[in-house]
């Protein structure tokens, strides 16, 4: 069984999709939608894609593919999202699911009703450690979960020249959203209510951005349960690739701790010390392995043996109530409560 899959974007993520769409067998790349002309005849030249389209409602029409992998901005989620819906096409969307709330509700209710399948690329669900956990968890090895922490950090470098959309983003939106899934998949505890802080100096200063430094978010989830975010993305260009990615959770019985840079290759060379990647997306002989590829081709899996994704469009809207709430009250200094979930969730 082969699925036709188009892609909606064409930026940094959704070139490294189509690397790992072009070799999974039970796939065909058909078509690529993106506002870039120059992303466009990149897709001809190196992927060898005849259809590329500058509007994706064309796309749709005329290629109707089983699936599309949305890779738009964050903000730009919600509309490529529900017109595939209402196309009758399965969606498998990069992180977060949406910038609001009631958007990321919108698309849940939508799932629900058309029967598709939406999965969120919170793909860090595929790394070991964070899977041992939840499993280790699941099996009550520290009892009820208590309390939570969660950092993630990155050079100036990412936002000022690794990402053209930063200005409209923040570090809780680019890098702690990945923690609030972990942590909320590990709890299994709906959010309700956030008291978060931001700061605004660096990059405005730098850039002219009205955008976030740094962000410290409380969440308290049903049951009593609380954990603590922090974000910033403002380290020195000299600080190495490789993020400051820590988590803890803190039981009825244990805890676990998790550091990303323990799981890392540390490398010195005469220019310093670095972390290479080596646990997202990396070559091993002639195969790609890594949590980047394996949450791709799990959606593909997903569909061909017609089971719900691992990570659903509800629990994409749990991730983004959080950061939504979190944004809201670092602006006003209230702590915001979270909406109800979805009717039919």
């Amino acid at each position: 069984m082969s699925l036709k899959v188009n892609i909606i974007g064409l930026g940094i993520m959704g070139k490294s999709v189509a690397q790992v769409l072009l070799r999974n067998p039970q796939v065909t790349l058909t078509a690529i939608a993106c506002l870039d002309e120059n992303n466009r005849n990149y897709a001809k030249q190196e992927y060898g894609i005849k259809d590329t389209y500058s509007d994706y409602h064309k796309m749709l029409a005329e290629q109707k593919p089983d699936a599309v992998y949305v890779a738009t901005p964050d903000w730009a989620h919600f509309e490529p999202v529900m017109t595939c819906l209402d196309a009758g096409v399965h969606v498998h969307v990069e992180k977060p699911l949406a910038t609001s709330e009631s958007e990321a509700a919108a698309m849940v209710r939508k799932v629900r009703a058309t029967g598709l399948k939406l999965q969120v690329s919170f793909n860090h669900r595929w790394l070991a450690p964070y899977h041992a956990t939840f499993r280790m968890i699941r099996d009550g090895k520290i009892g009820e979960c208590l309390m939570g922490y969660a950092r993630k950090n990155n050079p100036i470098t990412v936002p000022t020249k690794m990402i053209p959309w930063a200005k409209d983003s923040s570090p809780m939106w680019f890098l702690s959203c990945h923690d609030i899934d972990l942590m909320t998949w590990w709890f299994d505890r709906d959010p309700v209510e956030v008291k978060a802080f931001g700061v605004k100096r660096v990059l405005k200063e730098k850039m002219g951005w009205d955008t976030y430094d740094a962000m410290q978010a409380m969440v308290r989830y049903a049951g009593g349960a609380f954990a603590t975010f922090e974000s910033t993305w403002i380290y020195p260009e000299s600080h190495p690739a490789m993020p400051d990615s820590f988590m803890e959770v803190v039981g009825e019985h244990g805890h676990f701790h998790l550091d990303r840079k323990m799981e890392a290759i540390e490398m010195s060379t005469p220019q310093g010390i670095a972390w290479p990647r080596s646990l997202l997306n990396y070559q091993v002989y002639d195969r790609w392995l890594g949590a980047f590829p394996s949450c791709i081709n799990s959606f593909i899996d997903a569909l061909v043996e017609d089971r719900e994704p691992y990570v659903t469009a509800y629990e994409g809207w749990r991730s983004t109530a959080v950061l939504d709430a979190a944004h809201r009250s670092a602006q006003s200094g209230e702590t915001v409560r979270i909406s109800p979930p979805p009717m039919g969730a």
